[in-house]
C-alpha cells in the first residue's frame, strides 16, 4: 500500500543515465540504466541494478562482467530509445553504434559516451524485481569531455520516460 509514498520525493534522488553492457559468448547486449553507483574506493567497486527479466542481466550472469558507458547530455533520444526501449532479443543494438571490447571482454559503447568503466562481478543481490550486480572495477577511462546526462535532465529537458522494467517506471505518472 503506497498511501504514504509521495513519488515526487523520489525525483529528488540524483541519478545519471548509463548504458550497462555485457556479453554471452560472442553475443553483445546493453541497456539504459539509471541505477549505477560507486560503492567503495579501495578496491574501486561499483554496482549496477538491472531488471531480472532483461537480456543484459542474463549476459552479466553468464559472463561475470559488465561495462558502464556514461552518456553525455547531448545524447539523441533515438540512441537512448535503441538501448532503453528495444530488446536485444529482437535486434543487435551494437550494430547501431561504435564500440570496443574492453579488457574484461565486455563491450564499451563509444558513441555519446563521456567515460567507460569495466567491472568483474563479485556479488549479486536480488531485490524484488531487480538484481544488483556488485563489481570490482578492472578498467576505466575518459572518452570525451562533455557534461554527463542526468536522469533529471533526461526527464525535464528531453521529456524522456522510463521503460517498463526500469526501477523508476512508476514515476512516469508523476508530474
Amino acid at each position: 500500500m503506497e498511501t504514504n509514498i509521495d513519488k515526487r520525493a523520489l525525483y529528488s534522488l540524483s541519478y545519471g543515465l548509463y548504458l550497462v553492457s555485457s556479453r554471452k559468448g560472442d553475443k553483445l547486449n546493453g541497456q539504459v540504466a539509471n541505477a549505477v553507483m560507486q560503492v567503495t574506493s579501495d578496491p574501486v567497486s561499483i554496482v549496477a541494478c538491472l531488471h531480472k527479466d532483461n537480456l543484459t542481466t542474463e549476459y552479466v550472469r553468464d559472463s561475470g562482467v559488465f561495462s558502464v558507458s556514461i552518456l553525455e547530455e547531448d545524447t539523441p533520444m533515438t540512441f537512448i530509445g535503441t538501448f532503453g526501449f528495444k530488446c536485444g532479443r529482437d535486434m543487435d543494438k551494437f550494430c547501431t553504434c561504435s564500440h570496443e571490447i574492453g579488457v574484461t571482454g565486455a563491450p564499451l559503447v563509444m558513441d555519446h559516451t563521456v567515460a567507460a568503466i569495466e567491472a568483474r562481478v563479485i556479488r549479486e543481490v536480488e531485490i524484488f524485481t531487480h538484481v544488483m550486480f556488485f563489481g570490482e572495477v578492472a578498467a576505466s577511462r575518459i572518452i570525451k569531455t562533455a557534461k554527463p546526462l542526468t536522469y533529471a535532465y533526461y526527464h525535464e529537458v528531453k521529456k524522456g520516460k522510463s521503460p517498463k522494467n526500469a526501477p523508476t517506471f512508476s514515476l512516469n505518472e508523476v508530474k
